[in-house]
């Protein structure tokens, strides 16, 4: 029974990192789907010749 703590010093600072770093991840996939998204319907509507 020691009161030493199971983790290294410093995991918690890690894993706020990776939490970061993960949040950041997901919030790239969601703009560039987006942008993606838009591109298409550009890219799909069709272009008015003025006729």
């Amino acid at each position: 029974m020691t009161d030493k703590p199971t983790t290294k010093p410093g995991a918690e600072k890690t894993l706020t990192r990776e939490e970061r770093l993960a949040a950041a991840l997901r919030e790239n996939l969601r703009r560039r789907k987006t942008q993606s998204r838009e591109r298409e319907d550009t890219a799909d509507s069709p272009a008015s010749d003025g006729e």
